[in-house]
């Protein structure tokens, strides 16, 4: 197959409120190749969630995509009517959410929810494949736990089922939402492991939605840094996370515990993230931007450094 699995052009999605209109993603565009993984990151509030609720047709009123392109394996998403986007949602599109309360149903046991998810796009052998995927996430005596209820489970193990169900079609395309965040490391790295399997063995994508920038070096190709709804800088992620071109970038990875020395005060980005509803004019991370002076009161262009697209006027060089 030509071209790229998944090509996002200028989408935005924006909250129509009573206070105003809320720009969760503003003019966002990347591609995404079969078998990539591509990690996207931000603070609390970035967009980074609304992103991938986009592409896969879950943002509900009041928000709602105001333009742009989503196409899938060449087929157009925005504005695709329900009936089609359910077809490919769970099948060839599946997404993982960091509540599992957001995909499991409380008054039906797992292996029923699972079993309903493999009929629904005709899937046999439904038991089985259910049970097969529970054993792969690491969940002990699988076959058994298919007639426990999801609050006979942990935290944890809830997670684990979501995401076997989000893998049990082997999709082309799984959007994760922060899905390790309540699991230990050692689950974390199982997880981790089972994903990059699948991404190379089936040639599934996978979007890493994260604010956790160590996961995503260990897991992503690639890496998007999104703040206040747009993408500001990405790259491969060895060189983004490496040698960052914006300010922000810097400022997250300066944040890590691990680049503190042992008794000195963690550093931090100053100020909050700016509201959605009242973006300053120009840059939207000049309010907090060490370099920022009178020219970052005009919207940044996208420069292209090293080949890695920079959206700021005063990008960080090699020393």
């Amino acid at each position: 197959m030509s071209g790229p699995l998944l090509a996002v052009r200028d989408l935005s999605t924006h909250f129509l409120t009573r206070a105003g209109v809320v720009r969760a993603v503003e003019r966002v565009s990347f591609t995404l190749d079969r078998g990539e993984i591509l990690g996207l990151v931000g603070e609390s509030g970035s967009g980074k969630s609304v992103t991938g609720f986009s592409l896969i047709g879950l943002v509900d009123p009041p928000g709602r995509i105001v333009g742009g392109s989503i196409r899938f394996d060449g087929q157009e998403l925005v504005g695709l009517p329900p009936a089609g986007m359910r077809s490919l949602r769970g099948r060839r599109i599946a997404m993982v959410f960091q509540d599992p309360a957001a995909t499991l149903n409380p008054v039906l046991t797992v292996g029923a929810q699972m079993e309903l998810a493999v009929r629904a796009h005709g899937g046999r052998d439904a038991r089985a494949r259910a049970a097969a995927m529970l054993g792969r996430v690491g969940i002990p005596e699988a076959a058994a736990r298919l007639d426990a209820y999801p609050h006979e489970f942990s935290g944890g193990m809830r997670q684990r089922v979501a995401i076997a169900m989000a893998l049990l079609h082997q999709p082309d395309l799984i959007i994760a939402d922060e899905p390790t965040t309540a699991l230990d490391v050692s689950i974390q790295a199982q997880i981790l492991a089972e994903m990059r399997n699948l991404a190379k063995s089936f040639g599934t994508a996978l979007i890493w939605i994260s604010h956790d920038l160590a996961t995503v070096s260990a897991l992503a190709n690639r890496v998007m840094v999104m703040y206040a709804g747009r993408i500001v800088e990405s790259g491969p992620v060895g060189a983004v996370l490496r040698a960052p071109r914006h300010p922000y970038t810097r400022g997250l990875l300066d944040s890590l515990p691990s680049m503190a020395k042992p008794g000195e005060r963690l550093a931090q980005i100053p100020g909050t993230t700016p509201s959605l509803l009242a973006l300053p004019p120009g840059c939207a991370f000049a309010p907090r931007c060490p370099r920022a002076d009178a020219a970052c009161t005009v919207d940044p262009p996208l420069v292209e450094i090293e080949g890695r697209p920079v959206r700021c006027h005063h990008p960080l060089v090699a020393a």
